[in-house]
């Protein structure tokens, strides 16, 4: 089991991931603000990893994060393997370490933020998982811990 940790300090990439789109935010630290950068969707995983390499080329991270999608009981499911091997594969490409946040609730959250804005339809699918990523990232910064994975294999492999 990964160890809890209170939220580093330093510039991150955050992501908000599924099999299909992975949001990307990008925030401080220092000063707790998160913002939402872009949403990564290609059919290839290849492309997916180019397009984050790029991102981290460009806003040069001290740590990644990825939202771990889970019940609301807190329960884990075959989406959260998937996130858990996603930050694996992160972890072993770009060498920066990887916290898990929990990511309940955080699209709708992000839908809420979207309708206020009043970003509706086409659009606010397109910037729906950026923002997600977003409230990913803020939940993080200001909920005082975090799983932080070590890089060692966990039995989920």
């Amino acid at each position: 089991m990964p160890d809890v940790f209170p939220a580093p300090q330093g510039t991150c990439l955050a992501f908000d991931f599924g099999e299909k789109r992975i949001g990307v935010a990008q925030g401080s630290a220092e000063v707790g603000i998160a913002h939402p950068l872009s949403t990564v969707s290609a059919e290839a995983n290849e492309t997916k990893f180019a397009a984050i390499a790029a991102l981290i080329r460009e806003w040069q991270p001290d740590y990644l994060v990825v939202g771990l999608p889970v019940h609301s009981d807190g329960t884990e499911h075959e989406l959260t393997r998937l996130a858990r091997k996603f930050g694996r594969r992160l972890h072993a490409r770009f060498a920066l370490p990887v916290y898990w946040a929990d990511e309940r609730l955080t699209s709708l959250y992000a839908e809420s933020l979207l309708a206020e804005a009043r970003v509706f339809g086409k659009k606010q699918k397109t910037m729906l998982d950026s923002v997600a990523a977003q409230a990913i990232l803020h939940g993080f910064f200001h909920g005082g811990a975090a799983e932080y994975w070590d890089g060692e294999e966990t039995q989920e492999g």
